[in-house]
């Protein structure tokens, strides 16, 4: 069974039951737009341990708000009882819920994209809040009070933004202007639950709107003071026509398509020191040093948004060496080839397309880069070590410091060109360390 026929087949064992069950939410959204669903959630009538005795392979995810996983066939489906929400005293979650009816439950949602239901059986869509109407009208509004919604819950302000900016709507008049006035409120909430919705802002669709939004909401000076300062702090108009270091990283985030988290986070980031180390010698304007310190800012800023070390190593590595494809054809053959050996060379390579096509458009180091890796195997840009530490000792070599720095050698002399066997590179080695 399709995904979508294992949802239905849920719906269809409640309802034989005597209970209400509809698909809900964003699926319902995704349905009208004529997009594939990436979730299927279901709202029913059915108290959560009705829902556990009906289905013989459940997980209590959220009981006391009544939200039960259902498996089915390998497949988690997301099945909540119709309720409504007590006070909201952390700007997350609610203080306490009751089981209430489908109108209750739906009043209780945060936008009205979101908020409506359908009914598979009798092939009937149920919009009590004007969902399918804005749909249209491509517009994010939320539920009835928008600032009484953010008040519920603090991070809806930034699935506003992921929600216009994906989908390419507007948000709504007073929806937009809660948000202006209770930004300075969104760090009441988890930065874990923030990083999430910026990383989907990024990776999702739609990144350059996405921080516009933010920034136009007033939610970029809060949660990424260090991209809003970027904006009004010139630079070189030779090299960058576009405008300031803001225009270009928005241009930059114009160019993403279903990027890795790590490449739209380099692309975010790659010029994140230019405001803390802009300089101006008459009338140029220079950034010495803003890799290595972008690097630096980098990993603070993804650290705070509670992203993986993975992630913030290797936006860490982009940042610094975003530039260093530039020196390319002035490379060593060995320091060359160990360039483009670096694990995230392709990364970075794609990095600096889209840095230069959002700057002055030339291209030439990266076709450099490019046709340099496809004249070189990868044997020769990673080849095997000839000489290995067993193999000093053997030459008679006693262990310590200095056998990191021959076998280094030998690894640059081999990626010169100036040695290919095991037997050069011991003559090799000799010749050079005399015993």
């Amino acid at each position: 069974m399709s995904q979508q026929d294992k949802a239905v087949s849920i719906i269809s064992h409640l309802r034989e039951r005597g209970y209400q069950a509809y698909l809900a939410g964003g699926c319902v959204r995704d349905f009208l737009l004529g997009k594939s669903p990436q979730d299927y959630d279901i709202a029913t009538d059915a108290r959560p341990e009705a829902i556990r005795e009906f289905f013989p392979k459940t997980m209590a995810v959220g009981t006391q708000f009544g939200v039960i996983l259902v498996i089915l066939e390998g497949e988690a489906f997301e099945v909540a009882t119709f309720r409504h929400d007590g006070p909201y005293l952390d700007g997350r979650r609610p203080s306490h819920v009751r089981f209430a009816s489908m109108q209750e439950d739906i009043s209780r949602r945060d936008f009205t994209i979101n908020g409506m239901m359908y009914d598979p059986v009798a092939d009937q869509l149920i919009d009590l809040v004007g969902g399918r109407e804005d749909l249209g009208r491509r517009l994010v509004r939320a539920i009835g009070d928008p600032r009484q919604r953010f008040e519920e819950d603090r991070l809806r302000m930034v699935r506003a933004v992921r929600f216009a900016a994906n989908l390419g709507f507007t948000i709504e008049e007073a929806t937009f202007r809660a948000i202006q006035d209770q930004a300075p409120t969104i760090t009441q909430i988890s930065w874990e639950r923030i990083g999430e919705e910026i990383t989907r802002i990024l990776t999702e669709g739609g990144a350059r709107r996405g921080f516009e939004l933010l920034d136009a909401t007033l939610l970029l000076r809060i949660l990424l003071p260090e991209i809003a300062a970027m904006k009004g702090v010139k630079q070189s108009p030779d090299f960058h026509p576009e405008g300031d270091v803001f225009i270009h990283t928005l241009l930059t985030l114009g160019h993403l398509s279903q990027p890795t988290e790590s490449l739209a986070y380099g692309c975010l980031l790659h010029d994140v020191a230019k405001p803390v180390c802009v300089q101006r010698e008459g009338r140029r304007v220079t950034f010495y040093g803003h890799t290595e310190k972008g690097a630096e800012m980098a990993v603070e800023i993804l650290k705070r948004l509670k992203r993986s070390r993975a992630v913030w190593e290797r936006v860490a590595y982009l940042v610094k060496n975003h530039l260093r494809h530039t020196q390319a054809p002035k490379m060593r053959l060995s320091t060359l080839k160990r360039f483009l050996g670096d694990a995230g060379i392709e990364e970075l390579l794609e990095l600096t397309r889209i840095d230069v096509l959002s700057a002055n458009g030339d291209l030439q180091y990266y076709h450099f880069c490019k046709q340099k890796m496809a004249e070189l195997r990868d044997e020769e840009i990673h080849p095997e070590p000839l000489l290995r530490g067993r193999d000093l000792i053997d030459m008679g070599f006693a262990p310590g410091p200095l056998f990191q720095k021959m076998l280094k050698e030998i690894e640059e002399a081999q990626l010169e060109g100036e040695i290919q066997t095991k037997e050069q590179a011991m003559a090799w080695l000799t010749r050079k360390h005399k015993k």
